[in-house]
């Protein structure tokens, strides 16, 4: 496909419900972080605006004397999954890292900084010592089990851990990257938390690089619900954010030794950092800060290899729906969209600025190309589609009104004190047909199937339940976009 095919499909796929400028990026925007204040676990601070909420999980840690309330709820439930959350916290530090001038015009970057903090100081209580990582408070089968608010929750609040004698080098180098984006993220901000998440970061660095295996061996419930595939990306991501965030050579030397640079991914996800690391080395290749040789090379022709498959004028390209959404599987195919079109964005502006060209297999490709390609992505999440449904909950005219989502789908504590049973939560909302009471605004769900349809109901987890992986990435995609 030629440049021009490449826009004309953009276009064409912006026009197919409405008028190209009517997509408000910067209200999309306001809502994506609005999501980030339903999602939060502990005692709410006096700025929350997300109302409907109250505080929940007080007593998380208790059973192990360690304080580890605070922190994120993964998607629809009241489980708090370290693995997806601290990748959450890397993405929505390093959306605040490369677009903190946009997010700055549309008086978000306070929101978003606030947003990365809830995590990072939950991530400090859950590393109390230099190999101690807290990976997970409660347990998916219990919680699953049951339908109530955050507030309500009577399912154990086990905690759970990694340790020297249960390593888990993927979780703790996810944690040690998340740990990393945010001090640079924080850095002209706050000094000193900078430098306190800098001080964790090499500490679980290492922590993973000496006690390596998957965190589910340590912590088997882990295993159902977020299975690492293996270490060795989250171990080249973390090293990635620490050579940016110290530009100590240790890290770039661990990049350049390593045995695996990942090749060409097929996606980039929660589970498999691959591209995201690729993508760090390659824009310090294209500013002329690492040589372009050797397997630093590997990974810039990796991770371009992935642009060019997700914007099809690749050798193996990512498949789409006849609308033209970039698809992957149906079960919430849209977290990988979000990533894709991050990682496509970030890249875009440094070939900008470097002034460069993408060299794909179908062609050359100029920054401008590339983004009216991110734009056809995020404008068909945002309603530009056959259904005309905007798959941000409370964005446009149209939106999914049964996300699969404990406590948006039971009305308020703060309109009903009444406790919700376990099992009465399901009789009483779970299966009532009717639009959730509180608006879950700004929530990324699953998204429609490869045919482009939808079916809008509680029961549909597959389409219908949003995560926080699927949002953190669209927040630096839409600050750029505004």
């Amino acid at each position: 496909m030629s440049s021009t095919s490449l826009l004309s499909l953009g276009f064409s796929l912006l026009l197919l419900t409405h008028d190209v400028a009517s997509v408000d990026y910067g209200a999309a925007l306001n809502n994506s972080l609005l999501y980030f204040e339903a999602q939060r676990s502990g005692k709410l601070p006096p700025n929350q605006r997300v109302k409907w909420r109250g505080d929940s999980g007080l007593s998380d840690g208790k059973d192990a004397g360690v304080d580890l309330v605070g922190g994120y709820y993964d998607a629809g439930d009241n489980v708090k999954f370290g693995f997806p959350m601290a990748f959450t916290v890397t993405m929505l530090a390093w959306g605040a890292v490369d677009f903190r001038e946009q997010l700055m015009a549309r008086g978000e970057l306070s929101n978003a900084l606030n947003a990365i903090k809830w995590g990072t100081d939950y991530f400090i209580k859950a590393h109390p010592q230099a190999n101690v990582l807290y990976a997970e408070v409660g347990d998916g089968d219990s919680d699953h089990d049951c339908w109530q608010r955050p507030e309500d929750m009577t399912t154990p609040r086990t905690s759970y851990k990694i340790d020297e004698q249960h390593p888990g080098a993927d979780l703790a180098g996810e944690t040690a990257a998340a740990f990393a984006a945010a001090a640079i993220a924080f850095k002209r901000r706050n000094p000193k938390y900078s430098s306190q998440l800098i001080a964790h970061a090499k500490q679980l660095f290492d922590f993973a690089n000496k006690n390596r295996g998957t965190y589910q061996t340590s912590i088997p419930v882990a295993a159902k619900f977020y299975t690492s595939s293996g270490f060795e990306d989250e171990l080249l991501w973390a090293a990635a954010w620490l050579d940016r965030a110290t530009g100590e050579p240790t890290y770039a030397d661990y990049l350049n030794q390593a045995q695996n640079s990942g090749g060409t991914r097929s996606e980039f996800s929660w589970d498999d950092k691959y591209v995201g690391a690729q993508i760090l080395i390659a824009k310090k290749i294209l500013e002329g800060n690492f040589s372009d040789s050797g397997k630093l090379s590997e990974y810039k022709n990796s991770a371009e290899q992935f642009i060019c498959n997700c914007i099809q004028k690749g050798s193996n390209n990512v498949k789409t729906t006849s609308a033209g959404l970039i698809w992957w599987q149906g079960f919430n195919n849209l977290q990988y969209v979000t990533t894709a079109a991050f990682v496509t964005t970030s890249y875009t502006d440094t070939l900008t600025a470097t002034k460069k060209t993408l060299q794909c297999p179908g062609g050359s490709v100029k920054p401008e190309d590339l983004i009216t390609f991110v734009k056809s992505q995020v404008d068909y999440i945002l309603g530009t589609n056959p259904l005309g449904t905007s798959y941000m909950v409370g964005f446009g005219s149209k939106y999914p009104q049964q996300v699969h989502h404990r406590g948006s789908s039971i009305v308020s504590i703060k309109e009903d004190k009444t406790p919700v049973t376990c099992k009465g939560g399901f009789e009483t909302w779970y299966y009532k047909d009717a639009p959730n009471p509180n608006v879950l605004r700004g929530a990324i769900v699953g998204g429609p199937d490869q045919s482009d349809h939808y079916n809008d109901a509680r029961g549909n987890f597959m389409q219908a339940e949003a995560a926080t992986a699927n949002s953190a990435p669209l927040v630096g995609v839409l600050a750029r976009l505004a």
